[in-house]
């Protein structure tokens, strides 16, 4: 994608930058913001939502009111053996209880007797009730309290998906960052390097400094230039690595620039951008971390399945009673005495099957609840190791950078005596060498903090929607 998409494309989203010579600098806060809301992955997350809303809708549908109709007509030879209608209007209830409308009109020579009615037909209004298996609990009212607790799942399935992207587009901010410091190091000092060989090659000319000295400073200037390209390379491969997570509406990848720059100032702004900093003061606090709350919502969806298992070793009896009418005004001709009614009743022997899916229940259960204390333990052993990390970090942080300016000291102090005639250049390099090695150390001691924040974020779980 050219400069002048990607120019675009920061200004519509509102990024914060500070424009300072030709360069652009991306704010690691409204970095992740801008992951969060167009990254392919995130998007996916939401999904999860969608499917438990659209499960929850399919369940709901088992309660809706149906209405069946069967006409069923046979005529032989110009005589009508019989004309069959039977309509009937169903609608379930909560408790397994199914209320029932019906009109019936029946006609033909050769028709059943059981199905004489009258002329006009015949009217009838009910009810089915189960007294047994599936009055507290039955398939529908499972499949739909399942629904709902896979919903409030998905959430939090939803909120670790966009965690961990998050984690992920985070440490390869902060990879980009330590490529993009590295290479500043060694620009620095090539620049240092060359203004050391222009003084060594006219002191030479001038016949104060051996003409050898101007060969050991074009070596280093050429070992800077180097070291200069190799993190010129390791730069343009993060680079590559954070465009990954760079995208624009309609699913849109975006190539990160030369000119664009990480914000070097993510130290200051790391603990409120993962909203981490009310963890670091308070400690752990686990409750609503959406792994166990995921977990929980799968131990409950589990209980409602033993429970309708265990309904099943119940036998089945149903009651049904239809009052009967031949008027449609149902409530002016109600008469006990006109009616339709029965029982049936269903029990195996055995209950061989029954029995074993209530052993399996029970121990999916055990095997989830199992998994659920192992998860808690493990997150809370990960996250006080974190916290233990954070304060060995910040003590190693403080430490290299006492030894990034002792190093800076010893080098200038060198290079004052080397301008007295006191000193040579191979004691300035050995200097200079050990001044780059500990700012290589602090600049990746740096990007090992920030990866050790964001691994807090990540098992914490911090929700996204607070970013």
């Amino acid at each position: 994608m050219n400069k002048v998409l990607l120019c675009s494309f920061l200004f519509i989203t509102t990024l914060f930058y500070a424009q300072e010579k030709d360069t652009l600098t991306l704010n690691f806060r409204e970095y992740l913001g801008f992951v969060k809301k167009h990254h392919p992955v995130a998007k996916q997350a939401e999904l999860n939502i969608s499917v438990g809303e659209a499960n929850l809708l399919k369940s709901r549908g088992g309660f809706d009111p149906k209405i069946e109709v069967d006409y069923d007509r046979k005529k032989f030879k110009g005589s009508e053996y019989y004309d069959l209608l039977n309509a009937t209007f169903k609608v379930p209830t909560w408790y397994g209880i199914e209320l029932k409308a019906n009109f019936e009109q029946n006609e033909g020579i050769f028709l059943n007797p059981e199905r004489t009615v009258p002329d006009e037909g015949l009217y009838s209004a009910g009810i089915s009730v189960p007294i047994a298996q599936g009055l507290l609990i039955n398939d529908r009212m499972a499949s739909l309290k399942k629904a709902r607790l896979f919903r409030e799942q998905t959430k939090a399935d939803r909120d670790l998906l966009v965690n961990e992207i998050l984690y992920n587009a985070s440490l390869a901010y902060f990879d980009w960052l330590e490529a993009y410091n590295e290479k500043e190091i060694y620009e620095n000092f090539l620049t240092n390097a060359r203004t050391r060989f222009e003084g060594v090659k006219s002191s030479a000319l001038a016949g104060d400094k051996a003409i050898i000295d101007t060969v050991e400073a074009q070596i280093t200037v050429q070992n800077r230039q180097l070291s200069l390209e190799q993190a010129k390379v390791k730069l343009m491969k993060s680079a590559l690595d954070l465009s990954n997570y760079l995208w624009i509406g309609n699913n849109i990848p975006v190539e990160l620039q030369p000119n664009v720059i990480p914000d070097n100032d993510v130290d200051a702004v790391i603990d409120q951008t993962l909203q981490i900093q009310q963890a670091l003061l308070t400690g752990v606090d686990l409750v609503n971390h959406p792994k166990l709350r995921s977990l929980n919502y799968k131990i409950e969806g589990l209980q409602i399945d033993r429970r309708l298992k265990a309904n099943k070793l119940l036998p089945k009896i149903n009651l049904e009673y239809n009052f009967l009418t031949a008027s449609p005004e149902v409530a002016n001709s109600f008469n006990t005495a006109d009616y339709k009614g029965g029982v049936t009743f269903q029990f195996p022997l055995f209950l061989r099957k029954e029995r074993g899916a209530v052993k399996l229940a029970k121990y999916k259960i055990q095997d989830s609840q199992y998994e659920l204390a192992s998860v808690q333990v493990q997150l809370e052993n990960k996250v006080n190791a974190i916290y233990n990390e954070l304060e060995s970090f910040k003590t190693q942080n403080s430490l290299i950078a006492n030894i990034v300016t002792d190093y800076n000291t010893l080098l200038q102090a060198e290079e004052r005596k080397f301008s007295f005639g006191e000193s040579s250049l191979f004691l300035i390099n050995s200097r200079e060498s050990k001044l780059i090695d500990a700012e290589l150390k602090r600049n990746k001691l740096q990007n090992k903090y920030f990866g050790t924040k964001a691994k807090l974020f990540k098992n914490l779980a911090v929700n996204p929607e607070n970013l």
